[in-house]
């Protein structure tokens, strides 16, 4: 592997009409003198599996379900209307996972 003697990034291989070339984003560029393969090597790791768990990323706020009137609530926000309008919050229950929204 070579690289830039200009910005030191690594020359990569070329074909040209004049012949092959390695060549480098700054406009450096060097005939090939010997042959070389470029490989890459990747390893396919297994997947990660969370069983009976789920992941609690969402705030929780105080809020009743309108479904079985637990008062928490995970909420999140997103602007479902013009952008000179308040933002929508959603809700889902902590107990039944009841989704519900709310315009204010």
């Amino acid at each position: 592997m070579q690289f830039c003697p200009k910005c030191g990034a690594i020359l990569v291989p070329k074909r040209m009409e004049s012949g092959k070339m390695q060549s480098c984003s700054c406009g450096y560029k060097i005939k090939n003198k010997q042959n070389f393969v470029v490989k890459e090597k990747v390893e396919k790791k297994g997947k990660i599996e969370i069983i009976g768990q789920k992941l609690e990323t969402l705030p929780k706020v105080k809020e009743e379900c309108p479904k079985c009137k637990n008062k928490l609530a995970y909420y999140w926000t997103l602007q479902t209307r013009a952008g000179d309008e308040a933002e929508t919050r959603f809700f889902e229950c902590v107990k039944c996972q009841h989704r519900w929204r709310s315009y204010t």
